[in-house]
């Protein structure tokens, strides 16, 4: 079986910046790590993005300054192209709404490959979608590659802008769903009250004290009692009843929000997990990542337990569906997206 040179590029929902990771892979079970580094966006190009949410296309020239900017990451990443196969390039979401059969990721795949001489793939997500699943969590596929030599069931919890989760059976077996908000309620509060990007270490957070009638609110959104599989935007939940909490107080009670959406999503897993296993901006969180421990019934710890990088997980998962996607592998299932059979997905671009 080949064996592809791939670049997987991550931007997802928040708004930090672009993960790149370059990977050698099958995308089956051969797997390995070369090389990783994340970028971040340039406030100029942060606010063009910001001005897409909730569109369903993009504004301007965002769609090609995002572009160029992945290929700009991808040079820092210090790689000869001439030896790189493919890219997986999952592009920023804007606007996710399955219900309405639609879900948008800006980044322009065949201008990608024409600036790189790289063949590209990209539009992961609308495959899934028009098949009427929810074109959301994709990464489960690759966590159960992560999962092969693991002891099972195991969970893996990504905190990303939305949070989700990948659990692995015994014998393999996927369930997977969004749980309910990650780091980007908390990134916005952070920018609004303060300036800053994000809670470093959750420092906010464990400062304050939560609002639990508030709390109670944000829980009581009819998403948190909607069957499995299921996604969501990541603007779904921004009601702003907490606006009048002070600046900690708020980052607690966002932040509990998060730990108590995730520890919901155990009543769907059929025999409790042996671990969860946690990637994503969220695992950095003191405050998020005490309360899991506190409130879940099994041993919580971060990917690197593994000797993995839960900042670059996401970029290699897109890297290995590239992969998947050129052979006509399955990216989602039922029991993932809720689409009705296993299907592949993605748009292949000719670097000409």
């Amino acid at each position: 079986m080949k064996i592809y040179k791939v670049i997987g590029l991550m931007s997802g929902t928040s708004l930090d910046g672009v993960d790149v990771a370059l990977l050698h892979t099958d995308g089956e079970s051969f797997i390995e790590r070369k090389a990783f580094l994340s970028v971040p966006y340039d406030d100029d190009l942060r606010a063009k993005i910001r001005a897409c949410f909730g569109k369903t296309a993009a504004e301007g020239d965002a769609e090609r300054a995002l572009t160029e900017f992945h290929a700009e990451a991808i040079k820092k990443l210090g790689v000869s192209l001439k030896d790189v196969d493919l890219i997986g390039f999952h592009g920023q979401t804007i606007f996710h709404a399955p219900e309405k059969g639609f879900t948008c990721q800006i980044g322009d795949g065949a201008l990608l490959a024409s600036l790189t001489g790289v063949k590209v793939v990209n539009d992961f997500r609308t495959a899934d979608v028009k098949a009427g699943g929810q074109g959301a969590p994709l990464v489960p596929v690759y966590h159960q590659a992560l999962a092969a030599s693991l002891e099972k069931p195991v969970v893996f919890l990504n905190i990303g802008g939305v949070a989700n989760v990948t659990y692995v059976g015994k014998d393999g077996e996927l369930i997977a769903f969004d749980t309910g908000p990650g780091n980007a309620l908390i990134d916005d509060w952070m920018l609004r009250k303060t300036g800053r990007k994000f809670d470093e270490a959750g420092k906010i957070a464990l400062s304050g004290k939560v609002d639990e009638s508030i709390l109670r609110q944000l829980l009581s959104h009819p998403f948190f009692s909607a069957p499995v599989p299921k996604s969501l935007d990541r603007d779904a939940f921004a009601s702003r009843i907490y606006e009048g909490l002070s600046t900690e107080d708020g980052a607690a009670t966002l932040a509990a929000f998060t730990v108590q959406s995730i520890v919901r999503a155990a009543q769907y897993f059929p025999v409790p997990p042996l671990r969860w296993i946690v990637a994503g901006g969220g695992r950095h969180n003191k405050f998020m990542m005490q309360q899991l421990q506190k409130n879940l019934k099994a041993p919580v710890v971060p990917i690197e337990d593994m000797g993995l990088d839960g900042d670059a997980t996401e970029a290699e998962a897109f890297a290995y569906m590239a992969v998947r996607s050129v052979r006509g592998l399955p990216l989602s299932f039922p029991m993932t997206t809720g689409v009705p059979q296993p299907m592949t997905g993605g748009r292949l671009h000719s670097c000409r």
